[in-house]
């Protein structure tokens, strides 16, 4: 069994390959790859959590589509005053697919950043 612990929206989700979950709102189109920050990573023969090592671990994932969670009603009273207050609150949502988790041989490439005051 293979399975991932991801970071993201400030919460940790546990994912499997082909597994659908509904996470914060991604800036992402629908049916964008999405690359999803591992904190551990676990297969048949590795577990994986240093952080060293987690630069080698890919969890990709696509995005199904975009919601709307359920209204919160919020109700503000104070007895004896004449004060109420009514407000509600939808959060925004995306419905991702693991499609992809995975422990590569060796890190990806890093892309060359051009270096300040090149100009000389």
């Amino acid at each position: 069994m293979t399975y991932a612990i991801v970071k993201t929206g400030g919460k940790q989700y546990r994912v499997e390959p082909g597994q659908t979950l509904v996470v914060e709102r991604l800036r992402a189109d629908e049916g964008a790859k999405v690359a999803l920050e591992p904190l551990l990573f676990r297969d048949d023969k590795h577990v994986v959590d240093a952080a060293k090592d987690l630069e080698k671990v890919k969890v990709e994932a696509t995005v199904v589509g975009h919601e709307r969670g359920p209204k919160v009603r919020v109700l503000k009273f104070k007895p004896k005053r004449g004060y109420k207050r009514r407000t509600g609150h939808r959060q925004e949502l995306t419905r991702l697919e693991v499609t992809d988790v995975k422990l590569l041989s060796r890190r990806p490439a890093q892309k060359k950043a051009k270096e300040a005051g090149d100009g000389a």
